[in-house]
């Protein structure tokens, strides 16, 4: 097959950038949420592929995204997009993603892509230090990081190094059916699939109740099951607690839940995948308290720290820990570079074989933005859901459904005796995203339906939060609120 000669591909991306420097611009005039229905997209399409190369492929190509893509997509990079937990796939990171697409790289050994290798030990280190997890979480320290596609993958890699830990015998004979696990209602759901993926089946998870009036794990609650599983001859493998949930922005108290595990030696693994970053910024610093008891900790570039996705950091304190577990090496990928203990080798700590270059994309957003962008760009995000709170807080017909996380804001609209009212607030919601310039989600806070509102685009200014707060108290009026 034909590749593209270097001119033409020099033609046709400048076209393609010139595309998404153009649908950047023109995101605020765009709906954030695309009219569609299930299947609308496939009936746009051609059913048979095409047995010769297009004449004109930047030109189709971009008429593709113009008349299917777009129309049809929820825009994730938009201004007005509060929903779930932002997706920043910034122009920085873009430049570091084309060059990784074009070196083409795979980083499955040290000998298979020094560069790419070296290059992320440096920069977790560095990330490492500018969070502040301490020299133990460092390659230096006898720990290390490394760039795992997503938090839920983390999850599941040092569940896997847990096992191998509370029992040696774990890859030649499996799991025993004595293994537990620890979380929160409010874990993210990615535990519960990596229990399940991991062989231990629904019986090893074990949900710890809230900390009187939070929805934080309760240490004390923990110590108990823990206590009460070693007695019954159970085998406590990993805690998790949260800093940041997905539903309401909880966090979950590390240093006590970490005292706790480590009375029966239980993995505790850190998942700070959305809040994590903040403490880039030293006065969110509180945000990693007892992380230095850890084994683990996990925080997503992919989110708030301006990468495309894919993109998570993942530091363990043992070095030794993910290889331990993960580690196969047929004869085809035994070289002396990995002969000679001198190096690291990624594949031994995911569970693909192959990976490429993520570090280029986070070189370049680091470079292009330096720590004290990243760290204003938090504090303003943090500071227009502090104020979006404010006005939650003063307006009859609100209530916040729990305390702001950072840049996260939940309420309710509630009924004339302060009740949370279901019915009118998913109505608000659905109301706001239906107006096309802003979009919402929603979860449960003591089972009630809450709007959640994550602040996080590097273009959301106030008067986006302004619109916003409109059209829900425009929508509270039209419901009767």
């Amino acid at each position: 097959m034909p590749d593209l000669e270097p001119d033409e591909f020099r033609r046709l991306g400048r076209q393609l950038v010139d595309w998404v420097a153009q649908y950047r611009t023109s995101l605020p005039s765009l709906p954030v949420q695309p009219n569609v229905s299930p299947g609308s997209v496939r009936a746009q399409l051609p059913r048979e592929l095409p047995e010769q190369p297009a004449g004109a492929l930047g030109d189709d190509l971009v008429a593709l995204l113009n008349d299917v893509v777009v129309p049809s997509s929820l825009h994730w990079q938009h201004p007005g997009f509060f929903g779930y937990f932002p997706a920043n796939a910034s122009l920085l990171s873009l430049l570091g993603d084309i060059a990784s697409g074009g070196i083409g790289a795979q980083g499955m050994l040290w000998s298979s892509s020094p560069a790419g290798t070296e290059l992320e030990q440096v920069l977790l280190d560095g990330l490492a230090d500018a969070l502040g997890l301490g020299s133990e979480f460092t390659f230096a320290g006898g720990g290390g990081g490394s760039l795992q596609d997503s938090a839920s993958s983390a999850s599941l890699v040092v569940l896997l190094a847990a096992l191998q830990r509370s029992n040696p015998g774990w890859r030649e004979h499996g799991v025993d059916g004595t293994e537990t696990v620890y979380v929160t209602a409010e874990t993210h759901s990615s535990l519960a699939k990596a229990v399940r993926v991991a062989g231990l089946g629904a019986r090893a998870l074990r949900i710890v109740p809230f900390a009187h009036g939070t929805l934080a794990m309760s240490a004390d609650a923990l110590t108990g099951m823990l206590a009460k599983d070693a007695a019954a001859g159970k085998t406590p493998v990993m805690v998790c607690p949260t800093v940041g949930t997905t539903g309401t922005g909880a966090v979950d108290p590390v240093r006590d839940i970490a005292v706790a595990a480590r009375e029966h030696d239980a993995w505790v693994h850190v998942d700070a995948a959305w809040a994590g970053v903040a403490a880039l910024c030293p006065e969110f610093r509180w945000l990693l308290d007892g992380v230095d008891l850890a084994d683990s900790f996990c925080t997503d570039a992919h989110k708030w720290l301006y990468t495309a996705f894919d993109a998570s950091f993942l530091w363990v304190r043992d070095a030794r820990a993910l290889p331990a577990a993960l580690s196969i090496t047929p004869e085809y990928l035994r070289n002396a570079a990995t002969d000679s203990g001198e190096v690291i080798d990624y594949r031994d700590w995911q569970l693909p074989l192959g990976r490429r270059m993520r570090a280029l994309k986070i070189w370049s957003v680091l470079h292009g933005a330096g720590l004290q962008g990243l760290r204003e760009s938090i504090r303003g995000h943090v500071a227009m859901a502090g104020a979006l709170a404010s006005r939650i807080d003063d307006e009859p017909g609100f209530a916040l459904a729990t305390l702001p996380s950072l840049a996260l804001v939940c309420l309710h609209l509630v009924d004339r005796d302060d009740h949370p009212d279901d019915a009118a607030t998913r109505a608000a919601m659905e109301a706001v995203n239906a107006e096309g310039h802003s979009f919402l989600t929603h979860t449960s806070v003591n089972g009630h339906i809450a709007i959640r509102v994550a602040v996080g685009s590097p273009t959301t200014l106030p008067d986006h939060i302004d619109t916003l707060w409109e059209s829900l108290r425009n929508a509270a009026r039209h419901s009767g609120v």
